[in-house]
């Protein structure tokens, strides 16, 4: 026997309150095809945020390399030679004492300086197997010089003398 509805009839189960296969299957098709048009754009913001987070890693270290200059009268000696974290080198990994760029923290840029005694040059290049890779490296002086390889081709070359998006 079927239990009754409180007015004594059968309950209606044909038109319960669920959503038919074809329902659904239409939700997942719209569903997958928001996904598919907004992931490129995150994928592009992604980077785009990246490059800014190693952008303002060479701003930090620039600055850091400017209270080195303060101390050592140069900027030779701030790179990392031996991997120890201590500036004994002048080029190569910009040292751990000198500064500690975020981006390279996250494994997606390496940060190398060439410190020369009245000059230097940061470099932020990204990793082979890290999520900026092939997108060129960014390079600041210490005139505050900013480039960009935006082509990926390994150097700077015209329209590419500033960082910009």
């Amino acid at each position: 026997m079927h239990p009754q509805s409180p007015r004594g009839r059968l309950p209606n189960r044909r038109f319960g309150g669920g959503l038919s296969l074809i329902e659904l299957m239409a939700a997942v098709v719209i569903l997958a095809i928001l996904v598919g048009l907004a992931l490129p754009a995150f994928n592009d913001y992604s980077l785009r945020a990246y490059r800014s987070e190693a952008q303002s890693d060479l701003m930090a270290c620039a600055l850091a390399l400017e209270g080195w200059a303060n101390a050592a009268f140069s900027y030779q000696g701030a790179a990392d030679g031996d991997g120890d974290g201590v500036g004994d080198a002048d080029d190569g990994p910009v040292a751990a004492e000198v500064c500690a760029p975020q981006s390279v923290a996250e494994g997606r840029y390496a940060v190398e300086v060439a410190g020369r005694a009245d000059s230097f040059v940061l470099l932020a290049r990204p990793l082979a197997q890290g999520p900026m890779a092939g997108d060129g490296f960014l390079r600041l002086d210490e005139a505050g010089n900013r480039a960009w390889d935006r082509n990926g081709d390994g150097a700077i070359g015209a329209g590419e003398d500033a960082w910009g998006s």
